[in-house]
This record gives C-alpha cells, structure tokens and sequence, in this order.
C-alpha cells in the first residue's frame, strides 16, 4: 500500500477520489506524482473489493529549523499552531521537531532561555514542510547573503517538493539559499533595505503580513508567523480546523496575508466612537445587502470618517473586509454543512451561487464544489 509522504499528496488524494474536475485541478496545481501514483493504487484495489477503501494519513510532518540567536517566541508559533491542530477524533494532524544545523546540543537564544534541541540537520530530509525563524546572531547571512557552511548543509538536505516556510528575518536565509529568486516575499519591515541591497532578484513586499507563492511562503516580523501558520493549517485543512485551533490558542482566526503588516493606527479615545462595534454588527448580517452609508450610519459618523478611520484600524476597507468576513462565513457552511449553494450564497451576501463561485474562487483558487469535497466534515 502506498505511504502518503506529504500534506500535499493527501490533498491530492483527497480531491482526485472526489471524481470530478475538481481532483485534476487540485492535483495539476500540486504537481504531487506520489498522490496521483496513490489515487491510481487506491482505485485499482477499489475496483477489486466490496466496498470503499479507507486512506489513513500520518500526521504532517514539520521540521523547525532553528540556529542560535534564535527568538524563543518563533519557536514556539509553528509548534503551539501546528501542535494545536487535531482531526474529528482529535488525533494529530501534524507532528513538529526542532532540528539544528550544527548537530543535536544545547542552542542559545538572543535571551538567557538555551534549549536542547535533540535534532540535526537530517530532521529536514523527511520533513513535508520546514520552517526557518530568525535568529538574531548576524553573520554572512545577514551582512552578506551568504548561508554558512552549515545552514547550507541543511538546506541541500531539503528534499525536492518540499514546503519551505520563513518566520520574520528568516527570510534572509530562505533568499541565501536561492529560494526566493524571482518570486514575492516579505520579512520585517525593518530590515527590507539590508534585503534589496543582497537579494535584487525577489519580488520584496514590505508591507504585507505574508506571502504564499505555494511551496515558498514567507511571514512579516515575529506575531505575523502566526497568521502564517493558521493560514497553512487552513490550506491543509480547512477553516473550520483552523478556527479551532485560533480559538485554543486565543488569537484572531484570520489576517489577510495581504493586510499592512505595520499600520499608522488610528488611537480612539477610550470613550470616543470607533468601528469595532460596527464590524461586530456586520458579522451578525451578512446575509444583509449591506451599503457603506448603513455601516457608517451605525457607526454614527460621516461616511468619509468611516472609512477612513476603518481602515487605520484594519487595514482594509470596509468593502474587502465585508467580503472577506462573507468568504469565511461561506468556508464554514461548506465545511459543516449540506446546503445547496444557492442557499449559502444567500446566507452569506452573496446574492447567488454564481456570485459566491466567483468570490470563493477568487480568494481560494477553488470552486465552492472543490472546496466542499476536500474539506466537508460529516455531520
């Protein structure tokens, strides 16, 4: 029987076996030979049982790369959002080892905490993704875009097709490496001129919380790791797991990666208006055809005030924020429930299914349909 090495592989599983379009999308878009090769093995023992056969996955696995210097906070984002993410029957989705480039030992933060990583740099080789946090002992990497000797050893040691996921200024290391040419990524708004002047050929966005470019993802500094990680868990498992694993760890379930990673906020006085009761308002009526006049009117302000003043609080415009609120909404019903389409569209503002398609694909890069098959969970 075939082993499923990757997250990726199983989603491909997932979507092929679903028996429509939607399984040869999922699957081109991967590019995973090993999910195809599983989908064929499956079908064929199909086609000579009773029945249909079961596919256990093994827990995701994911290998924290960590050098000293290391900010103990990063450590610990992959391992608390990863290590927090169960299925139905509340196993681990995934499984999280630290590993060290210079070999198993005791490693040193940029505090007095050191840790004992009991890992080295062949941790990687069987990892399905690797996340690289930053460290704040500058070196060549960060003075001259050159990894070590050993960082470069570990790197070499990734193998082809794997995730690769960079916390803050780890970013420098993951463009040392030759990851990032020629493709968008962020890192700490701090250092981005450091980052040009060694790395001209990325696609550098200062001011976003992060980047996706599929297998090569890249976070903003320190806290946006998190918004990182729980969109990965979204894009393995879906919103309803991801919310769950936001609600455990008491931190907002979901940030754009488009969103500013460093707002001017506007700083309300503490008895004066602000949007926040007006966006909790709207999450109660998305259903509603809902005007920017009605939302300013709540607010009891101008409709110029409004959203000016919402958008130094979140970044985004009172419309994308509407519609992103209205995406989630959707994900949710189409996770946890058998709804029609036209009914979820109408529940979430959508208007019709046409309308909640072209919204859904928009952001996910998937039908509704694609979407439902890959992540539904029985009732």
């Amino acid at each position: 029987m075939t082993e499923f090495p990757s997250q990726a592989a199983r989603t491909a599983v997932a979507a092929a076996l679903a028996g429509d379009e939607s399984g040869q999308d999922v699957t081109t878009a991967w590019s995973v030979p090993e999910g195809l090769a599983a989908v064929a093995e499956i079908r064929a023992l199909q086609g000579g049982i009773a029945g249909s056969l079961p596919v256990v996955a093994a827990p995701h696995r994911v290998a924290v790369l960590i050098r000293p210097g290391f900010i103990p906070f990063e450590l610990g984002i992959p391992h608390r959002i990863f290590g927090t993410a169960r299925d139905a029957t509340l196993a681990p989705l995934y499984e999280v080892v630290t590993c060290t480039p210079g070999g198993p030992g005791l490693v040193q933060s940029d505090s007095d905490v050191a840790v004992h990583v009991a890992h080295g740099p062949e941790a990687v080789e069987d990892a399905d993704t690797v996340v690289v946090p930053a460290s704040h002992e500058y070196g060549p990497v960060y003075e001259k875009g050159l990894l070590t000797p050993e960082l470069a050893e570990a790197f070499r040691r990734i193998r082809p097709g794997t995730r690769i996921v960079s916390i803050c200024t780890g970013a420098f290391a993951l463009a040392a490496a030759g990851l990032l040419d020629d493709r968008p990524a962020t890192t700490h708004w701090a250092t981005t001129d450091q980052f040009r002047k060694l790395f001209p050929r990325v696609r550098l966005d200062p001011e976003v919380l992060f980047t996706d470019d599929g297998d090569v993802l890249t976070s903003a500094g320190v806290a946006s790791g998190i918004d990182l990680c729980l969109h990965l868990v979204r894009r393995d498992h879906g919103a309803a797991v991801a919310q769950d694993v936001a609600r455990r760890t008491v931190v907002p379930p979901h940030r754009e990666g488009g969103q500013a990673q460093y707002i001017q906020r506007y700083l309300p006085d503490p008895d004066g208006p602000g949007a926040a009761a007006t966006r909790a308002w709207a999450t109660e009526r998305l259903a509603e055809p809902l005007t920017l006049a009605e939302l300013a009117r709540h607010a009891a302000m101008s409709v110029r005030t409004f959203t000016r003043r919402f958008r130094d609080e979140t970044g985004e415009s009172p419309g994308q924020w509407l519609v992103r609120q209205r995406v989630e909404h959707a994900r949710t019903l189409l996770e946890s429930s058998d709804l029609p389409m036209e009914q979820i569209a109408r529940e979430c503002g959508f208007g019709t299914a046409q309308s909640l398609r072209a919204h859904v694909q928009s952001a996910l890069g998937v039908t509704p349909t694609a979407y439902r098959r890959t992540f539904h969970r029985a009732a």
